[in-house]
C-alpha cells in the first residue's frame, strides 16, 4: 500500500522467513556457519536457541539454500506438538516413504532406512529439522534420539537440527534427557539486537526492497523503535510496517517518533527498563603489611637488579680535621737547634750602664 509513497519495490517488512531479506549480524554469521557445518558434514544434532522473533527459521532456511547446503534433501517440521503416531504419518509424508510406511513405526524406520542409504550411495545426505522444539513431547524427544542412531560404521546418516526458544535449553538439563544432549554436536544462540544492528537491520531491509534508508525514519524514530521492540528483529518490522502505513496515511516523510510512539501504544509494547545497577561488593579487607617481607622479599620472578656500585670513599682533608679539633698547642723548638743571639742594639743600654757604675767604682769618673 505505501510502497510507491516511499520509493519501494516491495514490501519491505513482510513477516516471512524469506532469505533474501536476512541481515547477518556477527552472532547471526556464526549461527549460520554452525548451521551449514552440521548439516552438510552429517553431525548427529545441532541446536539452535534464541528468543521468539529474533529470526531462527529465517537463518535455518538459509542455510538449507546455501551452496554448502546444495546436497542436502531435507524434512522441516515446523509444528511439533504430535503424537507419537501423527509424528510417524508424519515423517512418512515428508520423506514419500509410501502408504505401507503409515501402517506402523517398524515399516517407517525400515522404509526411512532404506531412503537414507539410498541417497548416501548417491552422495546426498538427508537431514530433518525441527522448529519450535521446545515444545516437542517427551516422546517425540525419545523418537529423535533413536533417529540419531541411523549410522554407518563412520557417518551418521540422519543430521538432525532442533531450533527452539531459551527453554528448549532448558528441557535439555532434565535428566530424561541427558542420552540426547550427549549427542549435541553444535550448539548456537540468538541474542536481541543492540541499537546500532537495530538501525543496519532497518536499513537492510529497506534497501533489500529497493528504497533509500536515508529518508525513511529519522533517528528519534530508529531509536523509539529499538526501545519498544527490545532488539527483537520481529518486533521491529511489525513497528516499521505499521509506522510506515501511519506515514502514508499522514502523507509524512520521513517517519518521525511521534508516528512510532502511537504505533507502540496501539500495539501496547513498552520500552525495556534500565536494568537496576549491580551492587558494588565492598573491598575486601586488606591485612597489615609486612615490613620484613616488603623490605626483604623481592616481586615473584622479578630479575635481580644490579646493586650500584660503591662509590669510593674520599681521604679526609686536613683542614676539616683541623677545623674539628682543638686549637693546636704552640710548636716546640728542636733542642738541638743553636738558638739565635739578640741584636746587639738591644743589650747597648745594659752595657752602658754597667759600664758606668764599674767606671764610678774605679774611680774612672
Amino acid at each position: 500500500m505505501y510502497e510507491s509513497f516511499y520509493g519501494f519495490r516491495e514490501a519491505a517488512f513482510e513477516l516471512t522467513s524469506n532469505p533474501r531479506f536476512l541481515f547477518l549480524t556477527s552472532q547471526h554469521r556464526e549461527a549460520l556457519c554452525h548451521l551449514e557445518y552440521g548439516l552438510s558434514s552429517a553431525k548427529p544434532i545441532t541446536v539452535l536457541i534464541g528468543e521468539a522473533g529474533t529470526g531462527k527459521s529465517t537463518l535455518l532456511r538459509a542455510a538449507l539454500q546455501s551452496e554448502m547446503c546444495r546436497h542436502v534433501n531435507c524434512v522441516f517440521i515446523d509444528n511439533p506438538t504430535l503424537t507419537r503416531q501423527e509424528f510417524v504419518e508424519t515423517l512418512a509424508a515428508r520423506f514419500d516413504l509410501g502408504a505401507s510406511a503409515v501402517a506402523s513405526k517398524a515399516s517407517m524406520l525400515t522404509a526411512l532406512e532404506t531412503v537414507i542409504r539410498r541417497r548416501h550411495e548417491r552422495g546426498e545426505i538427508t537431514a530433518l529439522v525441527v522448529d519450535e522444539a521446545q515444545a516437542l513431547p517427551q516422546e517425540i524427544f525419545e523418537e529423535i534420539r533413536l533417529l540419531a542412531n541411523i549410522e554407518t560404521p563412520t557417518q551418521k546418516l540422519l543430521p538432525l537440527v532442533l531450533a527452539g526458544q531459551p527453554e528448549l535449553a532448558e528441557r535439555l538439563n532434565e535428566r530424561s534427557l541427558r542420552q540426547l544432549k550427549q549427542r549435541i554436536a553444535l550448539r548456537c544462540e540468538l541474542k536481541p539486537l543492540d541499537l546500532p544492528d537495530t538501525a543496519a537491520y532497518i536499513a537492510s531491509r529497506i534497501r533489500t526492497a529497493g528504497g533509500d534508508p536515508a529518508n525513511i525514519f529519522t533517528r528519534q524514530a530508529v531509536t523509539l523503535i529499538h526501545e519498544h521492540s527490545r532488539g527483537l528483529p520481529r518486533l521491529i518490522s511489525v513497528i516499521c510496517d505499521n509506522a510506515l502505513t501511519s506515514g502514508f496515511a499522514l502523507d509524512q516523510r520521513p517517519v518521525d517518533g511521534h508516528i512510532v510512539l502511537e504505533v507502540c501504544q496501539d500495539f501496547d509494547l513498552k520500552a525495556a527498563e534500565p536494568a537496576p545497577p549491580r551492587p558494588v561488593a565492598p573491598p575486601p579487607a586488606q591485612k597489615p603489611a609486612q615490613p620484613q617481607a616488603v623490605a626483604i622479599a623481592a616481586p615473584p620472578h622479578a630479575p635481580a637488579l644490579p646493586q650500584p656500585a660503591a662509590a669510593p670513599q674520599k681521604t679526609a682533608q686536613p683542614l676539616a680535621v683541623a677545623a674539628a679539633a682543638p686549637p693546636a698547642a704552640p710548636e716546640k723548638r728542636d733542642d738541638a737547634q743553636p738558638k739565635t743571639a739578640a741584636p746587639v742594639t738591644a743589650l747597648q743600654p745594659v752595657r752602658a750602664l754597667i759600664e758606668a757604675r764599674g767606671a764610678t767604682v774605679l774611680g774612672l769618673r
